[in-house]
């Protein structure tokens, strides 16, 4: 009882006693007006956002820890960046405690919202659209929080990023959940983060659908311990639409689920069909890198419990459709790249995918070995299990 009511009161003592509610509607100022909103805001005020179209010239800032933008709605309260002069995201919060909800960003020049350095961020029923559909000019990230810890984005939906609609980069303990994300170039994205729930989200008309990534020249690298589960990963088709010389400039048109140079990483439950390159494709990362630390390869990932339709009838990578005659018109349901080792280190067993249904290695021994010179090698179904614990917020986490 004592530890119940400890607990209460510590939640209580967050938002302070004269905690306000400050109430913005649009206007002939609605850059002033929203951005002296957020600066003046105390910890625990709620900034209410009422319902129209908000016309805005730059982006906007939060630096105030507990504090909540809340709107009338991702469809009745949508703040424009159509005029926007700078080249920067429409939201960036660099405070802790902070719950977005409610409203929708359109037409950025950079990022969506983006939450840099923070804990405990929530991003909930939103919409992030750039109205012009995909296009490489586009902002790269939709929804970005990035060197976070205690991160939930939820509810939301992210369409025609140049990058990924939802991009969790360099954080710890992260829940991504029942997400609506299209027109992407990826759709979801996992990049050099610790413990990821990615479950009950609708990828679907992206360039690739679900992509956990670990990338090398990054302060924070040794991605691990994700899960993708319970997701509908749909009809990935869109071409891609990166800048070139971006990472995921080179994920093929129609890939469902991606994990590259990470480790413990399970996908389980998820629905994936529709997806002509491949359902599930598991690589090494193989452009050159000089961190001595950094593994470039995928090591403990396991597959099972999936439902999939048609995938892989037609790959759209260099060799996929030599690939796809020589197995007998398409890829199985999960493409390895068969890498083991790199550099002059010794074969690594973990390697290899675990997977309850049909894969096939292309037989690479090195990382960075050209496809196109890869020979297919079928490799036998192996039994995987979960392993992996469920990501628990703090109970102090902001909710809607």
């Amino acid at each position: 009882m004592m530890r119940k009511a400890l607990l209460a009161f510590l939640l209580i003592s967050t938002s302070p006693a004269w905690a306000k509610t400050i109430a913005v509607a649009p206007g002939e100022n609605d850059q002033e007006a929203l951005q002296t909103a957020l600066i003046e805001a105390q910890p625990g005020d709620v900034i209410q956002l009422a319902a129209g179209t908000y016309r805005l010239t730059n982006g906007l800032s939060l630096d105030v820890d507990n504090v909540t933008v809340r709107g009338a709605g991702p469809g009745a309260s949508v703040l424009s960046f159509k005029g926007q002069t700078g080249a920067g995201e429409g939201l960036l919060v660099t405070s802790d405690r902070v719950l977005l909800t409610g409203f929708a960003v359109e037409d950025t020049k950079g990022d969506g919202i983006k939450a840099k350095g923070v804990d405990r961020i929530t991003m909930d029923n939103l919409r992030i659209v750039w109205t012009r559909g995909p296009h490489k000019d586009n902002g790269a990230y939709g929804l970005y929080p990035v060197e976070a810890t205690n991160v939930l984005v939820q509810n939301s939906e992210v369409v025609a990023c140049s990058d990924a609609g939802v991009y969790v980069g360099q954080s710890e303990n992260i829940i991504v959940r029942n997400n609506r994300v299209s027109f992407n170039v990826a759709g979801i994205e996992i990049e050099n983060s610790k413990h990821a729930d990615v479950y009950g989200n609708l990828a679907h008309h992206n360039t690739g659908g679900i992509l956990v990534f670990d990338l090398p020249n990054l302060p924070k690298m040794g991605g691990h311990s994700t899960r993708i589960f319970s997701n509908t990963v749909v009809d990935n088709d869109t071409p891609n639409f990166a800048p070139p010389g971006n990472i995921v400039a080179e994920v093929p048109q129609g890939l469902g689920i991606m994990v590259m140079a990470n480790e413990n990483v399970e996908v389980s439950g998820n629905r994936i069909e529709g997806n002509r390159t491949a359902a599930v494709m598991v690589v090494s990362y193989v452009r050159p890198f000089e961190d001595a630390s950094y593994n470039p390869l995928a090591r403990n990932v396991r597959i099972f419990g999936n439902t999939l339709g048609k995938n892989g009838w037609d790959p759209k990578f260099p060799g996929g459709a030599e690939l796809a005659a020589a197995l007998g018109g398409g890829l199985p349901p999960v493409m390895w790249d068969g890498v083991t080792r790199f550099g002059d280190k010794p074969d690594d067993s973990t390697t290899t995918p675990a997977s309850d249904v049909p894969m096939v290695s292309l037989g690479l021994a090195v990382a960075g070995t050209p496809p196109t010179k890869a020979q297919p090698a079928p490799v036998a179904p192996a039994g995987a299990s979960a392993t992996l614990a469920a990501v628990v917020l703090p109970a102090d986490q902001p909710m809607p």
